[in-house]
């Protein structure tokens, strides 16, 4: 048997939608020092990089986003680089309640006693009175939507012993999920030198947190919370009140060391990305760059779903088998974030030799797809056959060798 090398091109691609790849862009990271409370004024930045890359200049000091589905960076400012989180440490702070509700360890209704330490604590409040107890249910909005330092301070003493016992247990979460730049002095984000995270690290624990807690994350989008007689508080999300953001969740957060910050979370058409922007100088700012970095997440990218597991690509022949072809399909779904002007451009590529040899089993690897595009990096995947195809007896592959050598026929 003669194999030959085949490559088919010009192949039919489905919808678009991409898995994490590598190699995102970056922009030069920021020095590791401490953020100042107002960005430095920018240069105009070009609306793409040398490569053809989108790309859109911010007055926050530092940004990233990032597509939730497949994990592809869209945006990087810094995003590796220590900054103090404020508020946004709170998002820790629930993410360990939600975790021991989903577990069983804790519920709703339980209730905590309010310290005369959390009764005095200084910063955005739930205003809750001293030695009187409140529901886990109640202080989870009093951190998410009011933002309560006070909140945080029950919760921490109630299921820790002490603020400085669970900043520890929130270290070793953050370690569990990858955070590899944070460190926590304190439940709540109040100033400390030794407190700090990145754009980066804060992206996972947004994603995981929506991951794992659906059940709970809603209340990240709840627009205001009415605490006992107390007038409501409204969410200090400026994106929830925006019409068209699609936003739900998550955490705003500023000290006059970091800025104004925010990390949020969107929906439009089924896709999800999250932001995170810190170091912008005042309310306004972050509300107007939240919302121009998720239009431009939204508007210059688009997910697109290339191969389906089990979609056929093309067929290849079959020496000697009780089939003449077998179908060759995807062996795992290929979803991609691309610039929305590349789509056109993408290229698939069916790398294999034939014919292929029976008997073949299904799910064998025969050869390769091949994905290239404009500014991705190329994806190659396994090519395996879609269906068990069995060797002909000894008189059929005689047969079949002698019109193969005649006739040219398999």
């Amino acid at each position: 048997m003669i194999t030959r090398r085949r490559m088919v091109g010009g192949l039919t691609v489905g919808a678009l939608t991409v898995p994490v790849i590598a190699g995102a862009q970056q922009r030069p990271a920021q020095p590791a020092r401490p953020p100042a409370r107002t960005a430095p004024a920018a240069a105009p930045e070009p609306t793409q990089l040398p490569n053809g890359y989108p790309w859109i200049s911010t007055a926050a000091q530092f940004a990233y986003v990032v597509d939730f589905d497949t994990g592809r960076v869209l945006l990087d400012k810094g995003g590796n680089t220590r900054m103090f989180p404020s508020s946004m440490t709170k998002m820790m702070t629930a993410f360990l309640v939600f975790e021991k509700l989903a577990r069983g360890e804790l519920q709703m209704t339980d209730t905590l006693t309010v310290s005369q330490r959390a009764w005095r604590q200084g910063g955005s409040k739930m205003f809750v009175e001293v030695n009187t107890r409140v529901s886990i249910e109640n202080l989870l909005r009093g951190i998410i939507v009011h933002s309560g330092n006070d909140a945080c301070i029950v919760l921490a003493e109630g299921l820790a012993g002490s603020e400085e016992a669970f900043a520890e247990l929130m270290n070793r979460k953050a370690a569990e999920l990858g955070m590899v730049g944070t460190q926590y002095r304190n439940s709540m984000g109040w100033p400390d030198p030794d407190h700090w995270t990145t754009p980066r690290d804060l992206v996972v624990l947004a994603e995981q947190t929506i991951r794992r807690f659906p059940q709970y994350y809603s209340i990240y989008a709840e627009r205001e919370f009415r605490w006992g007689n107390m007038a409501p508080q409204p969410n200090r999300n400026p994106l929830l009140g925006m019409a068209g953001q699609g936003a739900d969740g998550l955490k705003t957060g500023s000290t006059e060391a970091s800025g104004y910050g925010i990390t949020a979370s969107s929906v439009r058409d089924g896709r999800r990305v999250i932001l995170v922007i810190n170091g912008t100088n005042s309310l306004r700012q972050r509300g107007e760059e939240a919302a121009r970095l998720m239009d431009f997440a939204f508007t210059q990218f688009e997910n697109v779903t290339l191969f389906r597991p089990g979609e056929s690509v093309t067929e290849a022949a079959v020496w000697q088998g009780e089939s003449r072809t077998v179908s060759l399909v995807a062996s795992q779904p290929l979803r991609v974030t691309i610039p929305r002007r590349v789509r056109r451009d993408i290229a698939v590529k069916a790398v294999f030799d034939e014919p292929i040899a029976a008997p073949i089993e299904k799910g064998q690897r025969v050869g390769s797809l091949v994905i290239t595009a404009p500014t991705v990096e190329t994806v190659e995947l396994p090519l395996v056959a879609g269906a068990d195809v069995e060797r002909l007896g000894p008189i059929g592959r005689v047969g079949s060798a002698v019109s193969h050598f005649v006739f040219g026929r398999r």
